[in-house]
């Protein structure tokens, strides 16, 4: 606005002078030529508006608003108390209806709100901010059929500066296909928003290969329908009873190999909610928390895995269920309760085998963990051929397949053969 001629701002914050870096910003201002005045104003109390607007000089008086007052309290929806709903909507939605209305009389040349992301496509653990966010934007739509200027545009976290900033707000939403924008990129939109007839608009650096199967993989995305990028990213398919067809294909495999599919099934939605290129990122035995879950991509998680599973998951889940590997037992127990009882009871060969399948997973993910020496690397590698060795001396189907003293090549095709599976 100082660049392009603009006599007087006005700049309003709760601290005013006293805020951090405000004098190098009224240097700067005033080097481009623009009268600054700093008022101390929160725009929640609309009296101080009111005062505000009434110092401004006759000489230069209001011809446009820019309302960028923003407050998070982030949390999951049941930590969510209407005191903590309050102090959010106070500073986005109080604060522009006070301004909106003590500013009709005005002529205005524009008025631009700054939104979000959040309340343009929902953001786990921003339930109030995201509310407050979408009064913004259904707020220009209103003003707008009114006649009079009005745009609201959802940004996306900006680099540098702003409410987004922290490494662990940017590094959740670089996993999931959200990165920060160049300031002076999102001021050329916001100029250009301006002069638009359009009410509210979305202005955000999205990687939609990253961010359309996360947001999407859930559920069908009418959102995003007109979208060529999201749409390619994930395709919409219609809404089917994924419960019941993941069900289906467990009970077409053996016994000992759905483990492993329930283990694969976990690994992949989680490497996708964290943004891991490759499902060997996610260790059985390694913890949730290790892995970067928080509680915002947990619920995440937890909305996935419920929509794959068909079942009714807690918002605790990665935290009951720490690891993939106890994850995976868990969600065993649920999808095929008449499997897991026969295994509480020990009785069973399909129950002592799927207890065997989860033994060797932890063993196989503690072999993956180990940077043994070369004389230690030769003494496993010899005590699990000749655990195999007797595996199959004593499960042998005829009795030339006892393979006492068989090389290991040999052992493994057996083994191969026996579980229809590599070995």
């Amino acid at each position: 606005l100082a660049e392009s001629g603009v006599a007087h701002l006005v700049l309003t914050s709760r601290r005013g002078t006293a805020a951090p870096g405000v004098d190098e910003l009224v240097a700067e201002l005033t080097g481009l030529g623009a009268r600054v005045t700093v008022a101390a104003c929160d725009v929640a109390d609309r009296d101080a508006v009111a005062g505000v607007l009434a110092g401004i000089p006759a000489d230069v008086p209001l011809t446009g608003v820019v309302h960028t007052a923003g407050v998070l309290d982030d949390g999951t929806l049941d930590a969510l108390t209407p005191e903590r709903f309050g102090a959010v909507l106070a500073a986005k939605v109080s604060g522009l209806v006070h301004l909106d209305e003590l500013t009709r009389d005005c002529e205005l040349d524009f008025f631009a709100v700054f939104s979000s992301l959040a309340g343009a496509v929902g953001s786990a653990g921003q339930g109030n901010y995201a509310a407050a966010n979408a009064f913004l934007d259904a707020w220009a739509e209103r003003r707008g059929d009114a006649g009079l200027p009005g745009v609201s545009v959802a940004w996306g976290p900006w680099a540098q500066d702003g409410m987004a900033t922290g490494q662990a707000v940017t590094e959740r939403l670089r996993r999931s296909g959200v990165s920060a924008m160049d300031p002076r990129v999102a001021v050329r939109a916001l100029a250009h928003a301006v002069g638009q007839d359009q009410p509210s608009l979305v202005v955000a650096d999205i990687d939609w290969s990253v961010f359309a199967p996360v947001f999407a993989g859930t559920r069908p995305s009418p959102l995003m329908r007109d979208l060529p990028e999201a749409t390619v990213a994930a395709p919409e398919v219609e809404p089917t009873d994924h419960g019941a067809a993941l069900r289906e294909k467990l009970a077409a495999v053996p016994v000992s190999r759905r483990r492993r599919m329930l283990l694969d099934l976990v690994r992949t939605r989680a490497a996708v909610i964290l943004g891991y290129g490759d499902i060997d990122e996610v260790a059985p035995e390694r913890a949730f928390r290790d892995l970067g879950f928080d509680s915002l991509t947990s619920v995440q998680y937890r909305n996935l895995l419920q929509h794959e599973t068909g079942l009714n998951l807690p918002a605790t889940l990665v935290f009951d269920n720490p690891t993939p590997a106890a994850l995976t037992a868990y969600l065993g127990r649920a999808l095929l309760p008449d499997e897991a009882e026969r295994d509480g009871a020990g009785h069973g060969e399909a129950g002592r085998a799927e207890q065997v399948a989860a033994e060797i997973d932890r063993l196989e993910a503690g072999l993956v963990r180990l940077t043994p020496s070369e004389s230690e690397r030769a003494d496993i590698a010899a005590r699990l051929q000749g655990l195999l060795a007797r595996f199959a001396a004593t499960h042998a189907t005829r009795p030339d397949d006892a393979l006492v003293g068989a090389s290991a090549d040999e052992v493994l095709d057996l083994i191969q053969k026996e579980f229809g599976g590599p070995a």
